[in-house]
């Protein structure tokens, strides 16, 4: 038998009699608890179920509501089993890395009581401000998502050249928003996109034509998110102002499905460098170099933390943008350690650099900001990242890209290597990589 939740909540007693002696397998849970009537429903018609199998793909929550037959330590939800994005990616086959470049800028707008405002991602704000500004830089009558657009257009198109079938998303803000982002590509790249309104009826039909087509673009509002599935997609731009974790990572996953037959497989997400976002994204990237870094025994890690509730929306009396000007470089997020108040750089891979996606920190990390041990680890990371692309481009074995490495910076092993020799290690595996 398959009912859903609402089927549940109305027919609870029912199914408590049919469920006495059945195994119940409760699929993406969480849905189970978007009410209390759902979530007391769900518990009354299984809770007397011999077996029962409740399976997530975004096992929380981002409201106050706890899911069925979930257990809770401290309020966070402990899974019997957790196969997450880390492992998923280590496993090799089932998900691509993902890339957050993201993008500075300053903005000024008309706040909703009429004073005028203006700030950069950079400074500190409430969360009402906060909101405004992160509105204001995706208005699609400034410069910063003009800007952003342009630049993942240009990232789609690269990998098009070997991917023909490669496609971008953006999540708008609303109908009117996706329909403004649809003329800004229209006007920048020649590009007449697919879009999807949650409120059209024939968006359904019109993502499955994009799905199985090899059009460049689609806009959509809360249309592609949790259960479509569009492998293809391999740049995203978000566009839209919901700021939760859940929501995040349920556009982070339209990213990352692996498509069977090509092994160098990279997802790139383009985000404003809004710090709530940010801190969103870290959380991902760090899980992804946790996966393909080389494994070592260092303990189980802490879980991601509890999601922060959403702000109220901005009100709309008297709020309106009044320009949005893009800063700085693109730059790809880079993990925090938790005593650390600024951002330290990220290492660059030679992917990013290739796909022309600049990064924070140069190719050898030397900022004063930085500890030795955290400008040793960077150096490795960043070997490490040039070692795969050379035996990817050089079609050699690890064991010689390394061994050749190590022998023109008179190395024996790289674990006994000075800051120095790490550098000049770098500086031979780039040059080795511009070598046709």
């Amino acid at each position: 038998m398959v009912v859903t939740y609402q089927q549940v909540a109305s027919s609870k007693a029912t199914l408590r009699r049919l469920s006495a002696h059945a195994f119940v397998v409760l699929d993406e849970v969480h849905h189970a608890a978007e009410s209390r009537s759902w979530g007391d429903a769900i518990r009354l018609a299984f809770d007397a179920s011999p077996r029962r199998l409740a399976i997530s793909g975004t096992p929380f929550r981002s409201d106050e509501n706890p899911i069925p037959f979930v257990r809770y330590v401290d309020s966070v939800a402990v899974a019997d089993y957790d196969y997450g994005y880390a492992a998923a990616l280590a496993d090799g086959g089932v998900v691509r890395p993902v890339f957050f470049p993201r993008l500075g800028g300053r903005m000024e707008w008309t706040a909703p009581d009429g004073s005028q405002q203006a700030a950069s991602f950079d400074d500190a704000l409430d969360p009402a401000l906060a909101s405004q500004r992160l509105r204001t830089a995706l208005s699609a009558s400034g410069q910063w998502l003009d800007t952003v657009l342009a630049q993942a257009n240009e990232q789609l198109v690269e990998l098009r050249r070997t991917d023909p079938t490669a496609a971008g998303m953006v999540i708008a803000i609303d109908r009117e928003h996706a329909r403004a982002v649809a003329a800004l590509l229209r006007a920048r790249a020649g590009i007449v996109p697919t879009v999807a309104l949650s409120d059209d009826p024939g968006a359904s039909g019109r993502i499955l034509r994009f799905a199985r087509g090899d059009a460049p673009w689609i806009v959509a509002v809360r249309m592609v998110s949790e259960g479509v599935d569009i492998p293809r997609l391999r740049v995203g731009v978000y566009a839209t102002s919901t700021r939760t974790d859940l929501f995040f990572r349920q556009a982070v996953g339209r990213l990352v499905r692996f498509t069977p037959g090509d092994e160098r497989q990279s997802a790139y997400f383009y985000l404003p460098d809004d710090p709530r976002l940010r801190s969103f994204a870290v959380s991902i990237q760090e899980e992804r170099r946790h996966a393909l870094a080389p494994r070592r025994d260092d303990g189980a890690g802490e879980g991601p933390p509890r999601p922060p509730r959403e702000e109220r929306p901005v009100r709309e009396n008297l709020f309106a943008p009044i320009s949005a000007v893009p800063e700085g470089e693109f730059r790809l997020v880079a993990p925090v350690a938790p005593t650390e108040t600024k951002r330290g750089p990220a290492p660059a891979s030679s992917e990013d650099s290739r796909l022309g996606v600049h990064v924070d920190a140069p190719a050898s990390p030397s900022s004063a900001a930085l500890s030795l041990r955290e400008r040793r680890e960077a150096l490795r990371q960043r070997n490490a990242t040039l070692v795969r692309e050379l035996v990817h481009r050089k079609r050699r074995s690890h064991a010689e890209v390394n061994a050749e490495l190590n022998r023109r910076v008179g190395l024996s092993k790289v674990t006994e290597a000075t800051l120095a020799q790490l550098e000049r290690r770098v500086a031979a595996a780039e040059a080795w990589l511009r070598r046709r």
